[in-house]
């Protein structure tokens, strides 16, 4: 088994502090900048599972900055560099508390909602006699809040602004940046065969008062893919969507009665179930970016990593 990033826990010139999230370990250096290490851990139902991933890290990472680069003329974003294979740095950025989630089609947990009676999701209205899978008339933006631990929560817009969690004004701007953000990520899926069936973007304020995206976009972590090959026929069928998504991972979890609620076990995960998921994120990456996976060296990941970092902050710690 190749080395992973499973934690890290360094010491920056500058760090004022250290966020770990499920996947990701963000230092904040001075206020100016974020460092973002995209850990090899994975999660499903809010809970990380107990083994890394190999090169999930990196796929995750190289895919949002290729589509950070893609989406810029969108929205400003965060992004400054990308100086190692598993890390983006960017511009320091306070995180608004939800969540914009966008779905194009019922499916996930929605579609679970769905088959038990929910007819809206976050204050938004689900027509009646819809499939799994199938297409909404047009893409519903479905906010959650952003938990800092444990389960984020479905919220309607107008409980958002009910709560001052985010000014009307400034919700208008996110909801008009996640749906061309969502057009951009569809039109980019279909030139590769794919269909980006739904995914959540993450904003912040910068010290300019401007709205930035931070953190990932248009990962397989933060999105669900289907082929568009075959999409129709499946549908006509009633059988599954081929997809590239976390979702295959989730089915595995219930298969083996394990949905991170109170009192479940997570299952025995085998080398062979872990290499098969990092040979589906390098799939989607490279069915995603149409360019060949380029393996980096994880002879001693983490040395690696640091090095990377403070080699960076050190070229621009007078800027």
């Amino acid at each position: 088994m190749q080395n992973v990033i499973l934690k890290t826990d360094f010491l920056f010139p500058g760090q004022k502090s250290l966020y770990k999230g499920k996947v990701r370990d963000v230092y904040n250096i001075d206020d100016k900048y974020l460092v973002m290490v995209t850990s090899d851990r994975i999660s499903a139902f809010d809970v990380v599972l107990p083994k890394g991933i190999p090169f999930k890290g990196q796929v995750l990472n190289q895919i949002a900055v290729k589509f950070l680069d893609a989406t810029s003329d969108i929205c400003p974003n965060w992004k400054i560099e990308s100086p190692d294979p598993s890390v983006t740095i960017g511009k320091y950025c306070k995180p608004f508390p939800v969540e914009m989630i966008i779905r194009g089609y019922l499916t996930g947990s929605s579609w679970r909602s769905y088959k038990n009676g929910a007819r809206e999701i976050c204050g938004v209205p689900i027509p009646d006699g819809m499939k799994e899978h199938e297409r909404f008339p047009e893409s519903i933006v479905t906010p959650t809040t952003k938990a800092m631990e444990g389960h984020d929560e479905d919220i309607s817009k107008e409980e958002i602004i009910r709560q001052g969690l985010v000014s009307r004004e400034d919700y208008s701007l996110l909801e008009k940046y996640t749906k061309e953000l969502f057009t951009r990520g569809t039109e980019m899926a279909k030139e590769k065969g794919l269909i980006l069936v739904d995914t959540k973007y993450e904003f912040g304020k910068g010290d300019d008062g401007k709205i930035y995206l931070i953190d990932e976009i248009h990962t397989p972590d933060s999105s669900r893919y289907f082929y568009l090959d075959g999409y129709e026929e499946r549908q006509t069928k009633g059988e599954s969507q081929k997809q590239l998504s976390k979702e295959f991972v989730r089915e595995w979890l219930m298969e083996h009665d394990f949905m991170g609620k109170e009192g479940q076990q997570v299952p025995e995960m085998t080398d062979a179930f872990v290499n098969q998921i990092s040979e589906r994120y390098i799939e989607l990456y490279e069915q995603i970016t149409g360019e060949k996976f380029t393996k980096s060296d994880t002879s001693e990941v983490i040395k690696r990593v640091e090095q990377n970092i403070l080699h960076w902050l050190k070229q621009h710690s007078n800027q």
